[in-house]
């Protein structure tokens, strides 16, 4: 079997392994999980360490899969599709990180790892005004996902990675609820013991966050396209003035244009999994994230938003299944980075790369 057609296959088994998780067609778990504390079915996320997802980028003799981004992304963007909520994106984060006896039990599904890196709204960069001295840290980090249900957080500092569990003394998180039924959590430290995560260099963790934007673009990819999905089949079925609404030509072009901007994501999204996964330079390799989650926070605001109108008033009733892409968006568009932020970035990376 060609190397070309060997990663096709894998792509497909990996497709198929999320259909565990995300029953096509059925948000009840999702619906039943919103508002509440975790936000999430630890069984579930056993499951996805069971089959070696958080693990899937690491090299084999780490206890990964040794698999590219291209796979990874193709996991994440099927559980976009289901709107699946456990925190898949950032526990492959931290793993990319940790090491040893916290690496094992992350992997293993025995514990929850979060990175804490941001310290303000949008960021591409991780923060690092937490301190880290004699095994202890003291800092704010803001905006972690589904925070309450960490057992412990990777925080970003000056002085390297920390990682500390979430019981411990001097550790305090205020959870926000989010408009997709989940939430964020602000983490404070104050003289918190934590130990140091000292083979995470600096441009391991900037590689790590590249990664989880990707994911993140990915993510919103799958999510765009079940509720352009959903918005077809509604057009096709819902009648007016005796005929389908979906056969009113300004419907159509409105339809094809959401088709397009799909199209263009995918492709941007592909492009960059293939650029992180060859051997070359930082500054292309950066753009190329940058170009897809500008992208992909951008059209999936469009397409969801889009998607609520064709289904007219339905649309923006709770009951609807459609709204909850549209909140998912709406919570997911600036994390790892707002469109704004990437687009600026990408900017000052053009000269260096050989990207249009």
């Amino acid at each position: 079997m060609s190397v070309a057609a060997d990663r096709s296959e894998n792509l497909r088994m990996i497709r198929d392994s999320a259909g565990a998780v995300v029953p096509p067609g059925d948000l009840r778990r999702v619906r039943a999980l919103r508002s509440g504390a975790p936000g999430i079915d630890r069984d579930v996320w056993r499951e996805m360490c069971a089959m070696g997802w958080p693990g899937l980028r690491l090299p084999e003799a780490e206890g990964g899969s040794g698999l590219g981004m291209a796979e990874f992304c193709a996991l994440v963007e099927e559980l976009g599709r289901g709107l699946v909520p456990e925190p898949l994106i950032q526990g492959a984060f931290a793993a990319r990180l940790l090491r040893g006896e916290a690496l094992e039990a992350l992997l293993a599904g025995e514990r929850i790892v979060l990175p804490a890196w941001q310290e303000r709204a949008g960021a591409i960069a991780a923060g690092r005004d937490a301190a880290l001295r004699d095994g202890r840290v003291t800092g704010r980090k803001l905006f972690v996902p589904m925070a309450s249900c960490a057992d412990a957080f990777l925080v970003t500092t000056h002085d390297g990675l920390a990682l500390v569990r979430a019981d411990a003394p001097g550790v305090s998180l205020e959870i926000a609820g989010t408009q997709d039924g989940g939430h964020f959590g602000t983490l404070s430290l104050d003289d918190a013991p934590a130990e140091a995560v000292a083979a995470a260099t600096e441009d391991a963790v900037d590689e790590a966050l590249d990664e989880a934007a990707l994911a993140l673009a990915a993510y919103l990819l799958g999510a765009m396209e079940r509720s352009f999905a959903l918005t077809l089949d509604y057009l096709c079925t819902r009648r007016q003035f005796g005929r389908p609404i979906g056969s009113f030509q300004a419907l159509q072009h409105r339809a094809a244009d959401l088709g397009i901007q799909i199209a263009l994501t995918r492709a941007s999204v592909e492009s960059a999994a293939a650029t992180l996964d060859s051997a070359g330079p930082a500054a292309p390799r950066a753009a190329a994230v940058s170009r897809a989650k500008a992208r992909a926070a951008t059209a999936s605001m469009l397409v969801t938003r889009q998607a609520i109108q064709l289904h007219g008033a339905i649309g923006y009733t709770d009951e609807a299944d459609i709204g909850l892409y549209l909140r998912k968006a709406m919570v997911l568009a600036n994390l790892h980075g707002s469109a704004a932020e990437h687009r600026a970035r990408y900017a000052r990376l053009l000269p260096e790369t050989d990207h249009d």
